[in-house]
């Protein structure tokens, strides 16, 4: 998940896209290349934390929902005022692909799934 972050990212600042449609809260508070880092940094974070002891990578998972944490609000907002209509769908694509995603596998410890614990309840980070 963190390299995809990252490739976004780059991908930003290598070859921008020609619409930032949507996109103006953001570009008020900063240029595109800005938020690209965002997604370089916050990508690099999850890497790196997903090589962490379950529990002690929380801050992975804060950093793999930041980025699409702030284009989905940006998206929403622009829909909400009628600036881009078709940023409610994005809204809730990120909302749901990502953050939803994200914060779901944040809840699950990586032994859940294993065949001794084959229809057991196993939601919850420990403490």
């Amino acid at each position: 998940m963190g390299i995809g972050k990252v490739c976004l990212g780059v991908s930003f600042i290598l070859d921008p896209p020609s619409s930032t449609a949507g996109l103006g809260m953001l570009l008020r508070w900063a240029p595109l290349h800005c938020w690209a880092w965002i997604w370089i940094i916050c990508g690099t974070a999850t890497f790196a934390c997903a090589w962490l002891k379950f529990g002690r990578d929380g801050l992975g998972f804060v950093a793999a929902s930041a980025p699409p944490a702030f284009w989905a609000f940006t998206y929403g907002w622009a829909g909400i005022l009628g600036d881009y209509p078709r940023g409610l769908w994005l809204f809730t694509w990120y909302i749901t692909s990502h953050c939803g995603v994200i914060w779901c596998a944040s809840r699950v410890p990586p032994d859940a799934g294993t065949p001794r614990n084959l229809g057991q309840a196993a939601e919850g980070r420990p403490g």
